[in-house]
């Protein structure tokens, strides 16, 4: 059984890695669409009726809108078919797509998207492996059989089976962040930004930052904000530090640490795996709290991240950016601040052994 979970986690993980540079190009090009259009002081450059704007530039900012919504759009079919692809190579990618398209448009949700996967390869994999057919027939298995027999068998389960409830699911979640408010919205986000600090880009990382990207979809936007302040406080903070206590870290680690700055500040928050590895029980409590703080106040202060980008070239297509730096700020200096105090000075020694002088052995000397 650890076995199948541990599996089905990779076939998933798998699917969720091809899906992020696609939100990725989608949500910049409709971020660089809504920043040009702020600029002639329109904040609904998406509204169809500027498609017929006199103005040429804007007609182009709505259509270059259009172009990342429609990036966006494949998100559920793709990280279907990648999970099918996972489990049965590319026999799987024509049925996992299918069933993630009709997932989208029955509003079943990021959830939806993973099961159409899983189903979809499995299947697949099961008519490969049971279906015999003789020799001078066998081609069609993978040009004919699969794909026809595979996709209708995805769609059927997805509509009559397990569509229904993972609408309800989806919908009802989108429903509850919706109508979260004040101190549960807050409540919401730290949670958020704590999953997201806690394993630096591992699983419960990922479960977090994806689900907050799915839902910006429904337009739910307070999990990615919370998600995208998350991911860059961990490397940041835990950068900072090597520079605030040289003398608390060594030769290696004070490297990583002008790396961990670097890659916090373009959205990548393995730059805080050295420190993790290194001193897991002092370091993994900070992040966990720093990016809470930094995700709560965010929230709570009234920042949107309207796109899953957590870069600093992102930063100020942000409502109320000012806020949102602040909180990313607040939440990297705890993680500075704490890491220190918690770090003794012994630990500054380097790990590398450094290389003695050579050393002549003078019998006169020993004996005297």
């Amino acid at each position: 059984m650890k076995k199948v979970l541990s599996e089905i986690k990779n076939h998933v993980l798998t699917g969720i890695s091809y899906m992020i540079p696609l939100v990725i190009a989608g949500a910049v090009i409709m971020a660089i669409s809504r920043v040009g259009g702020s600029l002639y002081g329109l904040t609904d450059i998406w509204d169809a009726k500027y498609a017929e704007s006199a103005n040429g530039l804007i007609r182009l900012l709505h259509s270059i809108d259009g172009f990342g919504g429609t990036a966006l759009g494949l998100m559920f079919p793709v990280i279907s078919a990648f999970i099918a692809y996972s489990i049965v190579d590319k026999l799987g990618i024509v049925p996992g797509l299918v069933g993630g398209m009709l997932v989208k448009d029955i509003n079943a949700g990021f959830l939806g998207a993973i099961a159409a996967g899983l189903i979809a390869g499995y299947i697949c994999l099961w008519i490969r492996n049971h279906v015999k057919l003789p020799q001078s027939m066998a081609s069609i298995v993978p040009v004919f059989l699969i794909p026809v027999l595979g996709t209708l068998s995805t769609v059927l389960i997805i509509n009559y089976i397990i569509g229904v409830p993972f609408a309800a699911l989806n919908i009802g979640l989108e429903n509850w962040l919706n109508s979260l408010s004040g101190g549960n919205q807050i409540i919401m986000a730290a949670v958020v930004g704590a999953m997201v600090g806690f394993d630096l880009g591992g699983p419960v990382n990922k479960a977090a930052v994806t689900t907050a990207m799915a839902l910006l979809t429904s337009q739910v936007y307070a999990p990615n904000t919370a998600a995208q302040v998350a991911i860059i406080i961990p490397p940041i903070g835990l950068g900072l530090a090597t520079v605030f206590a040289k003398k608390k870290y060594n030769t290696e680690l004070r490297e990583a640490g002008k790396s961990a700055i670097i890659m916090g500040l373009v959205g990548v928050s393995e730059g805080a795996i050295p420190f993790a590895v290194e001193s897991p029980l002092k370091v993994i409590p900070s992040t966990v709290i720093g990016s809470a703080i930094g995700s709560a106040m965010a929230v709570g202060l009234g920042a949107v991240n309207q796109a899953p980008i957590s870069g600093f070239y992102g930063w100020f297509t942000v409502e109320k950016w000012p806020i949102y730096v602040l909180s990313i700020a607040t939440g990297a200096l705890f993680v500075a601040i704490s890491s220190v105090l918690l770090r003794k000075n012994d630990q500054g020694i380097d790990l590398n052994p450094i290389e003695e002088e050579e050393y002549t052995f003078d019998e006169a000397e020993w004996e005297s």
